[in-house]
């Protein structure tokens, strides 16, 4: 059978192969093909592809492990119509772009659902959490709180920790806003959204300003035609400042540090999203840093995490110094 195998190495290299695969028995093709040409140069060196070949061959692949660390799961919920103002605020970057002058521009968007009224478009230099919330802060000052922000998966709005939360979502939720993530690899699910960026970029970037500030400038006049004198069909063509006002909900001047039950546990989460539980570090998630997290037992030798009110996972005591097994969304199954 081995001899089947297309483009067979020499038997020197395949003996190379092997010993050094048992020297390293969790490298791959590509990380022992580049220690074989370290050690031995590049002369007839089996290509990556070959390398895999064997290894399977042989089998020395090594299969994907399921994930040790998988906490409870939950179905995703349902998203949010969104049939009056600040019900539902929809945010994301388009995609960045340079000025004239060779400046990268990275445009923050956020937009009310019913309304169709732009609340911001905030052009950043770079994607960043405090950047972020710098722009957000003024928003909130200016228009008040949404009941549901609903954004993508992607940094800063989501990660892969629970909930999918970074510190710039879990500020959000520490707001008293729900956090609403469309399903991975589906757009649609911000439709709205993505058309808004395409009739803004044929309308105010292309081509784009001399410079960061002619775009600032740029941008902000449009955002105003857009809100007051473009008419929408779903609107009933009126534009959307006739339809959008201010949210009653004001953004707090201080957060006050979350409160748990009597009888629970408590800790604050530290740098590297790490607490200290029962005399070791246990990782709870960098996003929940500077907050409390409560922990109550769930049943023997399990304990379910809590930020606030919302459960974001276990920690068990077997896994020992490991972290927390987080909450994870399974897809909606179809009816």
């Amino acid at each position: 059978m081995a001899r089947r195998i297309h483009n067979r190495p020499s038997e020197a290299w395949l003996k190379r192969v092997r010993r050094w695969r048992f020297r390293h028995p969790t490298w791959g093709a590509p990380k022992l093909r580049w220690a074989l040409r370290r050690r031995y140069g590049g002369r007839r060196l089996p290509s990556e592809a070959a390398i895999g070949r064997w290894l399977s061959y042989w089998a020395l692949t090594r299969k994907p492990r399921r994930s040790a660390h998988k906490g409870p799961r939950r179905e995703r919920p349902k998203l949010t119509v969104g049939r009056r103002p600040n019900e539902v605020w929809t945010v994301d970057f388009k995609g960045w772009f340079r000025t004239g002058d060779g400046t990268r521009v990275e445009p923050l968007t956020v937009r009310d659902l019913a309304s169709r009224y732009v609340l911001g478009i905030v052009l950043l230099r770079r994607q960043n959490i405090a950047d972020c919330r710098r722009a957000f802060e003024g928003l909130f000052r200016e228009y008040g709180l949404p009941r549901v922000m609903r954004a993508d998966n992607g940094s800063p709005f989501g990660a892969t920790g629970a909930l999918g939360l970074t510190r710039l979502s879990a500020w959000w939720v520490k707001l008293g806003i729900e956090m609403e993530f469309i399903a991975p690899g589906h757009p649609e699910q911000n439709g709205a959204h993505e058309q808004f960026h395409r009739v803004y970029q044929a309308e105010a970037v292309a081509p784009a300003a001399g410079s960061f500030r002619g775009q600032k400038v740029r941008s902000e006049r449009w955002r105003g035609h857009y809100n007051q004198q473009r008419p929408h069909e779903g609107l009933r063509m009126r534009v959307p400042a006739e339809v959008y006002h201010r949210s009653r909900r004001k953004l707090p001047r201080r957060l006050k540090p979350w409160r748990y039950p009597r009888g629970w546990e408590s800790r604050l989460v530290r740098g590297k999203g790490m607490i200290s539980f029962q005399g070791r570090g246990r990782f709870i998630g960098e996003a929940f840093e500077g907050e409390r997290v409560g922990l109550k037992v769930s049943r023997p030798g399990v304990w379910a995490v809590y930020f606030g009110p919302h459960p974001i996972g276990e920690l068990w005591d077997r896994d020992g110094t490991t972290g927390i097994r987080a909450i994870w969304y399974r897809q909606r199954r179809r009816r």
